[in-house]
């Protein structure tokens, strides 16, 4: 295991030909290949490693809103966690894995305008060989409840984003972001396919299965505490604009992300907590 200082803090390790990492900055898990796999999550080329900036990839935490939250007018998007730098609360080592933990409070992240409640969250993230588990738990410490949207922004790396399918989501209903829609009005029908800019918030909590038949495996995600499962990729017209994505790096992944966002943002009143998770793991195609 190394202590790494650069070009962000965190900590990474190499079981046998494998790479388990996470970053400080954000909390975030930027790296997880079996051994004898390709990587699973998927980290532009041309993301920026910097205090302050956004990392394109990996797994970032969106908190305590998603976007410009439910009411349509927070910045940053997806809130401020995920460019700050979380205290490491512990790291564990052993033969069967790594597991890192992080604390974030107000005490780090200072007086937040737009988010005046008195919380605290831990973010975990357990590697194997056989599953990555990343899972977040907020606390209300505060004489007053308040309302959170948050997320787990996997984004996993596919060999073609337009080859692959994703099952799980037949008849969920789901709010099309693309389209513009302000409610979930459509529903799934069967296998989802990327064909063009997508960006779908579904109803749904339990398993996903994106299925690779380029690299010949399927990528398995299990939702927990998340009412939502959000599916993206901004094709090449959506790619263009986006300055972290390298040319024609948005063929190699899809984001399938656990959250609680719009209508189905938790309220936690003093004294409450809750905790979303996200369990990923590999599987040979039959």
């Amino acid at each position: 295991m190394t202590d790494v200082t650069s070009p962000l803090p965190g900590v990474e390790t190499h079981p046998g030909s494998g790479h388990y990492a996470v970053y400080d900055h954000g909390a975030h898990v930027w790296a997880w290949q079996p051994e004898g796999q390709r990587p699973v999550l998927w980290l532009s080329s041309a993301t920026a490693l910097a205090d302050g900036k956004a990392i394109r990839g990996g797994i970032p935490i969106c908190f305590p809103w998603f976007g410009p939250g439910f009411s349509g007018d927070k910045t940053p998007p997806h809130g401020f966690v995920r460019t700050t730098a979380w205290v490491r609360d512990s790291v564990e080592q052993s033969d069967h894995g790594l597991e890192v933990s992080y604390l974030i409070d107000q005490s780090v992240t200072g007086d937040q305008p737009l988010f005046p409640g008195a919380y605290s969250a831990r973010l975990t993230a357990r590697f194997t060989a056989e599953h990555l588990t990343v899972s977040l738990r907020v606390d209300n410490h505060g004489d007053d409840a308040f309302t959170i949207e948050e997320a787990l922004h996997t984004y996993l790396a596919v060999s073609d984003v337009t080859t692959v399918t994703i099952d799980g989501l037949h008849d969920a209903p789901y709010l099309d972001k693309v389209a513009g829609d302000q409610a979930f009005d459509n529903v799934q029908h069967g296998q989802l396919q990327i064909t063009g800019s997508t960006d779908r918030v579904f109803m749904h909590e339990g398993e996903v299965t994106v299925d690779d038949p380029g690299w010949d495996r399927r990528i398995v995600l299990h939702g927990s505490g998340s009412a939502n499962v959000v599916v993206w990729n901004p094709w090449s017209t959506g790619a263009e604009n986006i300055a972290d994505i390298g040319p024609g790096e948005w063929q190699g992944f899809v984001c399938v992300e656990a959250a609680n966002a719009y209508a189905d943002a938790i309220t936690l009143l003093p004294g409450e907590h809750w905790t979303i998770s996200q369990r990923i793991e590999l599987q040979p195609r039959d």
